[in-house]
């Protein structure tokens, strides 16, 4: 798959862009805060209609205006498909595949395959479990539309299921709807646990081969999937903790709480591994994860890097740059120098300043 073009109205600090890609590696230069990443953003919407951010709608229309717009262009399957989104301050964003509006913004996922690399994901070793449930569910709900399905509705329940139990602290009638949701909530939770859990041996298929590559065979990396709790005991354990549930107003058993932990040689990289580690780590995932959509779909995703080589020693740029091959590929950076150094083989450059991109000697 390829993107063919993007065009940007009253989106962040763009007015009005329209930028077209190679089909090979592009690179988007420029200084800190121009609008690179923005670039980056808006196509990561149209793949997952979140920003990578976490930012809201409203945040990302550009200042004293009430809506943006974003179209690409996707070449998938040798067929052109658009993605038109429509942003509004305070109402929920529209959305359309080739003029024709959906109804469910998950619709989307699936139709842009991505892999988001940035310096804050060399660290999703050492962050909170938080972060690496959010790597999970966004790559899950990409390549299994069942996924999507049953997180979606997980999600809902444990907001609705929190809202009764802070009830129930004041109205103890209500306590006998509890199963209701309770049931529910099990259903979706034991296949989000079965899912997870073949995804993270899917990776670890992978990784292992990637990361011992990496390290010249010195290093074993393996996932390890660790479950808030295991899907036989999923029932039982929430029907035990349902008091401390009401005392606290939430819900503490079920995959919204699990993690994984990344161990080399048997030891916790978290932990015990050295910066170096974790971050090496932190590639392999992201190159294991290239491989393992590439494999799904049977096709390549699309892989942007936001001026991640800048946080990378030469041997690892080296390393990420060699796995690239033939995926279309969009890069920030500040400068073009290690490019230039290792003499990187790329098809377009862009040059941003200040919400404006040129292209070679013409203006986009």
């Amino acid at each position: 798959m390829i993107i063919k073009s993007l065009n940007l109205m009253n989106y962040r600090n763009y007015d009005k862009l329209n930028i077209e890609f190679s089909k090979g590696i592009n690179i988007l230069h420029g200084d800190n805060a121009q609008g690179k990443t923005n670039i980056l953003e808006a196509i990561y919407m149209c793949g997952t209609t979140k920003s990578h951010k976490g930012s809201k709608d409203r945040e990302i229309i550009k200042f004293e205006k009430d809506e943006s717009h974003i179209k690409l262009i996707l070449n998938k399957n040798k067929i052109d498909h658009r993605i038109d989104l429509h942003l509004k301050k305070n109402k929920a964003k529209g959305a359309a595949i080739n003029g024709f509006p959906i109804k469910k913004q998950g619709e989307l996922f699936g139709m842009l395959n991505l892999v988001f690399f940035s310096p804050e994901d060399l660290d999703i070793i050492k962050k909170g479990p938080q972060e690496r449930r959010k790597f999970l569910d966004i790559e899950l709900c990409q390549i299994n539309k069942m996924y999507l399905y049953h997180i979606a509705n997980y999600n809902k329940i444990v907001i609705q299921r929190n809202s009764l139990l802070k009830q129930i602290q004041f109205k103890k009638e209500l306590y006998d709807t509890l199963s209701i949701w309770d049931e529910k909530l099990i259903e979706h939770g034991i296949n989000i646990i079965k899912l997870r859990n073949e995804f993270i041996k899917q990776l670890n298929n992978l990784i292992i081969n990637i990361h011992k590559k990496l390290t010249s065979g010195k290093e074993k990396l393996v996932i390890q999937y660790e479950p808030n709790v295991e899907k036989e005991q999923f029932e039982k354990k929430l029907k035990l903790n349902i008091q401390r549930d009401i005392i606290t107003g939430t819900t503490n058993i079920g995959p919204h709480r699990d993690d994984m932990c990344f161990m080399i040689n048997d030891i916790d990289v978290k932990k015990y591994g050295s910066q170096g580690q974790q971050r090496t780590a932190a590639l392999s995932l992201k190159l294991a994860e290239i491989e393992l959509v590439k494999t799904i779909i049977k096709d390549n995703p699309i892989l942007l890097l936001d001026d991640v080589l800048s946080e990378l020693d030469r041997t690892r740029q080296n390393d990420l740059l060699d796995s690239i091959g033939d995926i279309q590929t969009i890069i920030t950076s500040t400068g073009l120098e290690e490019y230039i150094v290792n003499r990187f083989k790329y098809n377009k450059i862009f040059h941003v300043v200040e919400g404006r991109v040129t292209s070679e000697n013409y203006l986009l």
